[in-house]
């Protein structure tokens, strides 16, 4: 009838929390023999065998729950601890694969081209050496090999820089319509191939750095897919629109180039084919959270289209 019964029951269960099986046992047995004191003091009153049994049965029960709910919080410790971990190596992995496809990118749409290209002008150069002795076209063929070699030197330099920096980019691309320009200007005086720019105003701020410099990566792996793969292709039409509902940047990037475009569908099949840039084209796009297409114009979407057309829309905040 006494609350002293309640403190008598808890102190078991507390020292089975702390101090597990060992600490459990001795308070148990100390409650036991404060038990069998009172009872020798008290067993002349009716029911106090009946209420000491009662108790010591608590004390026990009391002791055991205490252990057990120890061995749980230190099994959901573990547990807990665990699975942090795995967490901390699965963001691991992941930082490590983003960052290798981050590079793989970069390669490509650097290095890798200009490394092509150094190769076609050395083809050149052997070509103009077996069938003209003109030294002004060796030299030119012989300049040639030397811009791309520097251009490739050059890249490689910034890219181990990035590197360095753990950085895209050190510093954020200029306007988005100057910069496109300027690459449009450069892929028309590298290839002889007709490119034209149709544009609207961008509004400022709209295009966040980091989108502006994927949008251009995309842009000029597009013109080199065109320059590479479009058959018989003669001209390049570029269109940047702004579209008010919702406000999104539209990019179409147009050749009028034969061939069958790839599908962006599976991006394995992608992968296994060597389809690297249309992959770090649809990687780049996902970053930003932009949706990219690629289809064939003309008479058909086939083999048998007159052109293959790259559509990129990017929402605008």
């Amino acid at each position: 009838a006494s609350s002293l019964a309640y403190a008598a029951v808890c102190t078991p269960l507390l020292a089975g929390l702390l101090y597990g099986w060992r600490g459990s046992g001795v308070f148990t047995g100390l409650q036991l023999v404060v038990l069998l004191t009172v009872y020798r003091a008290w067993e002349q009153r009716p029911g106090t065998g009946a209420s000491t049994l009662l108790i010591a049965g608590f004390c026990i029960a009391a002791g055991i729950i205490g252990v057990t709910l120890r061995n749980l919080m230190f099994q959901f410790g573990a547990a807990g601890q665990a699975l942090a971990e795995a967490n901390s190596r699965l963001a691991v992995a992941e930082a490590v694969e983003s960052e290798r496809a981050r590079l793989a990118r970069e390669m490509h749409d650097s290095v890798a081209k200009t490394l092509h290209g150094l190769a076609l002008s050395a083809e050149a150069l052997a070509v103009a050496a077996d069938h003209d002795t003109d030294p002004r076209a060796l030299r030119a063929q012989a300049n040639a090999v030397a811009g791309a070699a520097r251009r490739a030197a050059a890249e490689s330099r910034e890219l181990l820089t990035d590197l360095r920096a753990h950085t895209a980019m050190a510093t954020p691309p200029a306007d988005l319509l100057t910069e496109l320009t300027s690459r449009i200007a450069d892929f028309e005086s590298r290839t002889g191939l007709r490119t034209t720019l149709t544009h609207e105003a961008v509004p400022p701020g709209a295009v966040p750095p980091e989108a502006s410099r994927q949008l251009l990566a995309i842009t000029s792996e597009a013109l080199e897919n065109a320059h590479r793969h479009a058959e018989q292709a003669t001209h390049v039409q570029l269109t940047l629109t702004v579209l008010a509902a919702p406000a999104a940047l539209h990019l179409s990037v147009r050749d009028d180039g034969k061939g069958a475009p790839a599908s962006l569908d599976d991006i394995r099949t992608l992968a296994r084919t060597g389809h690297f840039g249309l992959l770090g084209m649809l990687e780049r796009a996902a970053s930003i959270g932009a949706d990219l297409k690629v289809h064939g114009v003309g008479a058909g979407a086939g083999a048998g289209a007159e052109g293959t057309e790259i559509e990129l829309t990017l929402p605008l905040t």
